[in-house]
């Protein structure tokens, strides 16, 4: 198969770099991100020598069945079965946001301000369920890693396009919502003594608190009251740490791989997801383009195989060589028509390196099928 790029992505020089430590993997759904990921962790231990991480931010369990893993957690686990020859080490986690949350509280506070935390309602759902928390804890648990300087390499799987351009945005929003007038209401008797904030404003402040309590809940209302003030002082640790990760996410240590299948919807995330990148000012490295099909015949096209086909069937003469011809055929026109599709991000991005992983006959599950697509990626 031709490439599809004039520009080709180098994985190993990329993987090989020692000033590469962080490499993060996004793409829309089911365009196996994760299976790359996983593949670019293998490579990096096995012959690179990197001790390296991946971390998985999918809630899938894909990653943990091909690394032969029963399951992962928010502790990196070693992958058994790869080759150390070359002093590399791979480790595989998958990120369990409310641990994540209850850990920067035990670190950041008192035990008996931990306490409180942890029984609050809202904390409690906060922690589990609400929208952004995954991609805040996400960026948390990223800085984390890279603040122990353990790993060479980190291998970040992202969710699909839109939930990864969340966890960019994470502390923007984080930003937004400590900034907002209504958290900075509730703050107010925590900060006062602990007089009730209904107390210490207008009255007309007063006529609009029993509206929020009609459409919360005076219950709801005090347990986020309660959840503001005694995550208080643990406010601007949260910003920081989020300012410091945004910040290594546009440093040059950290490389962006799209990950796209030659189908429309996925290429024009991948197109989504790179003018977004551009904007933030963060380094793309190169798309992956996965499950391209490719021709041992590429000097034959489809009509003439056609009509090969179709003379031979005329005739009645070799109908399995007919057959092949018409297969051939088909798979001339599906490699044309993905070559079609992958321009249209290489035309957008003319700059940005590619790389294609030819389509495998199966699913790959296990740590010889990440070997692989790795040899293929390289």
């Amino acid at each position: 198969m031709a490439e599809v790029s004039t520009q080709r992505l180098d994985v190993d020089g990329l993987l090989a770099d020692p000033s590469t430590r962080i490499v993060v993997c996004c793409g829309a759904g089911g365009v196996g991100k994760t299976t790359t990921a996983a593949a670019l962790g293998v490579r990096a231990a096995e012959v690179h020598g990197r001790r390296t991480v991946v971390l998985t931010i999918d809630p899938a369990r894909r990653l943990a069945q091909s690394m032969g893993l029963s399951e992962l957690d928010n502790t990196p686990r070693q992958v058994k079965g790869i080759d150390g020859d070359n002093g590399g080490e791979l480790h595989a986690m998958m990120l369990d946001m409310k641990r994540t949350f209850d850990e920067v509280v035990q670190q950041h506070t008192t035990p008996q301000r931990a306490s409180e935390i942890f029984a609050n309602p809202f904390y409690q759902a906060m922690s589990s369920t609400f929208a952004g928390t995954q991609e805040y804890m996400a960026m948390e648990k990223l800085g984390q890693l890279r603040a122990t300087d353990e790993w060479d390499l980190i291998v970040v799987d992202t969710p699909p396009s839109r939930s990864a351009l969340d966890f960019l945005d994470a502390p923007a929003r984080l930003s937004r919502f400590l900034d907002g007038r209504m958290l900075r209401m509730l703050l107010a008797p925590a900060r006062t003594g602990g007089r009730s904030m209904f107390s210490l404003v207008t009255a007309s402040f007063g006529l609009f608190s029993r509206t929020v309590q009609k459409v919360l809940g005076a219950q709801l209302l005090t347990d986020l009251s309660g959840f503001v003030a005694a995550l208080d002082s643990m406010f601007g640790g949260f910003r920081q740490r989020a300012d410091q990760t945004y910040r290594i996410l546009q440093d040059p240590q950290t490389a962006f791989l799209l990950v796209a299948a030659p189908e429309r919807d996925a290429v024009r995330e991948a197109a989504y997801f790179a003018e977004r990148l551009v904007a933030e000012r963060m380094p793309l490295a190169g798309l992956v383009l996965n499950r391209m099909h490719r021709t041992e015949v590429p000097g034959l096209p489809a009509d003439a195989s056609l009509a090969a086909a179709e003379a031979l069937t005329a005739a009645g003469d070799q109908p399995l060589a007919a057959d092949a011809l018409r297969i051939h055929a088909n798979l001339v026109r599906q490699t044309d028509r993905e070559q079609r599709v992958a321009a249209t991000f290489i035309d957008a991005f003319p700059g940005v390196p590619t790389v294609s992983v030819t389509a495998q006959p199966a699913d790959v599950h296990d740590v010889d099928g990440l070997r692989t697509i790795g040899s293929l990626l390289a």
